[in-house]
């Protein structure tokens, strides 16, 4: 049966779901952004004609005998795995039964397939609460015990074995000699690729003991250390190698002037001596550079190198420049001076550090929001040092504005507890949202929620929103918040739920 007449099945509602479902590897996201659409639009729309309807016995032929199935089984491959991705998104805010009698149909499909088998079995763990059995098939199973049966040996460990604990004791042997096998494979020779000497070298290998002394491991795991490390050296080299030679060819087409102030201005970044005024007069070959002479320069000058005592002084000299910088030269700047400094913070940010990019911040707010501010929070894992400093900036030194432009970026990355600190301080500083914005917002809460059930930093942030941004409410926001909330399991709970309440609409 083909999608058309499938979707003569669905209601009008559900056929934008069984489209997006459809739409490759993003299906399982673009079914999840009709349904908090359409929830938008009518605060009481529900799933259940949507998995009633997929439920529903359907006449089709098998093995030339007419029989019925499930009506999801007669969907493809892909609308299955998007299917199942989807209801992992949102099970929570669905009837049990339903969604357990929907898998149970699945179940149904004469067409096994290993990672659909997967998705339903740890949909029924997360459903039921339990870890019972394994997400391998049986079929999974058994090739991997036939691929390790040549190479048992039940007194061996390997490590992996405690990612296998649903699988019977055959299984666990298996995996445990398959780990075993390959610790020895990476330490043995090159291996003959004649057949018969490689059935050979495979009789002799399967005769000898494949537990490894703890010796053996320390040494196996020094050699790959250090192999990997010799690599990894050795591709850094070359690539600052072509990048110092690009640099170097950069740097001739240098006008005369500029060249003759890079070393005026080093000397000043590695001395410790009080800038004056022939130092601002340096720093005007900035005003004279074009875009790609502003990056030439600040490589140049190892910007990204300079120590973090020099920082205040020379951003105090950048703003004493008359004009200010153009945009695409305070950005370069900007990420040459400070983007890896603030990226590489492991801990809270030194004084001077500060004081730098506070200054920056407050001469060039849109060129720090898009040259630092913007770049730190989509690299992911903020860490609490960068969030405490980002959330300075955006108190202290951005206008309504620029603070509405690093929330829209927000939104748009990976978020964690450092995003959410960033956000959080946003929302105190009484952003002016409009209402597009808000339900953009309030979707991100939905679907973020169930990442965040125990985190108090996500609850405090809810608990903003109930209480300062209680007239953008609306009755979809209201219940989009509803369903948000059903996920929390702080001791915040309550008074979230309380403070909700409290919204008339």
């Amino acid at each position: 049966m083909d999608l058309k007449a499938l979707l003569q099945r669905f209601d009008g509602r559900s056929r934008l779901l069984v489209h997006a479902l459809h739409l490759g590897a993003a299906g399982a996201n673009n079914a999840h952004t009709v349904f908090n659409k359409q929830r938008r639009c009518d605060p009481d729309f529900t799933l259940a004609p949507f998995l009633e309807t997929l439920c529903q016995q359907e006449p089709c032929v098998h093995e030339d005998a007419l029989v019925l199935k499930p009506l999801v089984c007669l969907f493809s491959e892909v609308f299955k795995r998007n299917l199942l991705c989807f209801l992992h998104l949102i099970h929570a805010g669905l009837p049990n039964d339903s969604v357990l009698h929907l898998l149970r149909c699945l179940t149904q499909d004469d067409r096994e397939n290993q990672w659909s088998c997967a998705l339903i079995k740890q949909l029924q763990r997360d459903i039921e609460g339990t870890r019972k059995g394994t997400l391998l098939t049986s079929n999974c199973t058994e090739t991997l015990k036939n691929l390790c049966s040549r190479f048992r040996n039940d007194n061996t460990k390997g490590r992996w074995a405690s990612c296998f604990e649903g699988l019977k004791t055959e299984g666990k042997d298996a995996v445990t000699d398959l780990t075993v096998l390959y610790q020895k494979k990476r330490k043995s020779d090159n291996m003959d690729h004649d057949g018969d000497a490689q059935e050979d070298h495979l009789s002799k290998r399967v005769k000898v003991d494949f537990s490894p002394s703890k010796e053996e491991e320390r040494l196996t795991e020094e050699e790959e250390h250090n192999m990997r490390t010799t690599q990894q050296n050795q591709s850094a080299i070359s690539v600052l190698s072509q990048a110092h030679s690009d640099l170097l060819g950069s740097s001739k087409h240098l006008p005369d002037h500029m060249k003759a102030a890079i070393p005026v201005i080093k000397e000043l970044l590695d001395t410790e001596s009080a800038w004056d005024e022939s130092s601002v007069s340096a720093l005007k070959v900035f005003h004279e550079c074009d875009p790609n002479e502003v990056e030439v320069l600040c490589s140049l000058l190892c910007l990204s190198e300079a120590s973090e005592q020099s920082l205040p002084q020379f951003c105090s000299c950048l703003l004493e420049l008359s004009p200010d910088l153009s945009h695409s030269t305070a950005s370069a700047v900007i990420t040459h001076l400070l983007l890896d400094k603030i990226v590489s913070l492991a801990e809270a940010a030194s004084r001077c550090l500060v004081t730098a990019v506070t200054s920056l911040c407050t001469r060039y707010p849109r060129p720090t929001c898009q040259a630092l501010i913007e770049p730190v929070l989509r690299k992911g894992k903020t860490g609490s040092a960068q969030a405490e400093l980002l959330c300075r900036l955006v108190v202290d030194c951005l206008e309504p504005h620029h603070r509405l432009l690093v929330f829209r970026t927000a939104l748009g990355v990976s978020w964690d507890e450092g995003v959410l600190s960033v956000i959080h301080a946003l929302l105190d500083s009484k952003l002016d949202l409009s209402e597009e914005d808000f339900a953009h917002f309030t979707d991100q809460l939905c679907s973020q929620s169930p990442h965040f059930s125990k985190s108090m930093k996500f609850a405090k942030m809810l608990l903003s929103v109930l209480t300062k941004y209680q007239s953008h409410v609306n009755s979809a926001c209201h219940h989009t918040l509803s369903n948000c909330l059903s996920f929390n399991e702080t001791f915040l709970k309550k008074s979230l739920l309380a403070a909700l309440k409290r919204i008339s609409l």
